[in-house]
């Protein structure tokens, strides 16, 4: 089995723009930017799948089903036109609840008791974790991840590209490997529409970015 793991295009979210508009979470859009990231990663993925005889016949391609993982997984499709396209609600990205479309200093004023708890958990190498406020942790993302894990396993297609979030991208890749919470709170996020890829009929199991890389921290 091959998995490529798509982080989604740029949003307004990442650009700041929703701390104006507000929109929730699901519904956060790419950026026009996000849309040219993504147009680069389909292109790049139609060449890679070429020049590695990968079957396209025998693929899915899992969606989050938020608003800019959608569109991003649309772009890229129009270049590998996969016909098996799925969604699983286990890919959304990590629930932010209060902190959700703020910025750390009006997060620090608006709900300081709050903040206060998150922050000691994180500052603590507990950013694993760390619970958000009406959110999640990125242990409870780990938690279904794993249940998506299962998922695929029961699926018979051997080639999967998976278009979903940072850090739910990231717990896939923990669970996959059995890796501990220190190495999630150590590794840093994925830059948009970056490509990991794992292909688990190599003997050591690689993971590695295949276009793009990480967020320096």
């Amino acid at each position: 089995m091959k998995l490529f793991l798509i982080r989604h295009g740029e949003s307004i979210q990442n650009t700041k723009e929703n701390y104006e508009i507000k929109l929730p979470d699901h519904k956060v859009y790419l950026s026009e930017n996000g849309r040219i990231q993504a147009n680069k990663a389909g292109d790049f993925l139609n060449k890679y799948v070429c020049e590695n005889n990968i079957d396209l016949k025998n693929a899915t391609l899992w969606v989050s089903p938020y608003e800019r993982t959608r569109q991003t997984a649309e772009i890229i499709n129009k270049y590998l036109k996969i016909d098996d396209v799925k969604e699983d609600i286990t890919l959304v990205e990590q629930r932010y609840g209060l902190f959700s479309d703020k910025e750390i200093m009006v997060i620090r004023e608006k709900y300081p008791e709050e903040f206060a708890f998150y922050d000691n958990y994180y500052q603590n190498d507990g950013k694993f974790y760390a619970k958000l406020p009406q959110g999640e942790s990125p242990y409870d993302v780990a938690l279904r991840t794993k249940q998506f894990l299962e998922t695929i396993f029961r699926d018979e297609s051997e080639n999967l590209f998976i278009v979903s979030h940072g850090t739910t991208i990231r717990t896939i890749i923990m669970n996959w490997f059995h890796y501990s919470p220190e190495w999630f709170n150590k590794e840093p996020n994925m830059k948009n529409c970056s490509i990991r890829f794992i292909d688990s009929d190599s003997t050591n199991r690689e993971e590695k970015y295949i276009y793009g890389g990480p967020i320096k921290k």
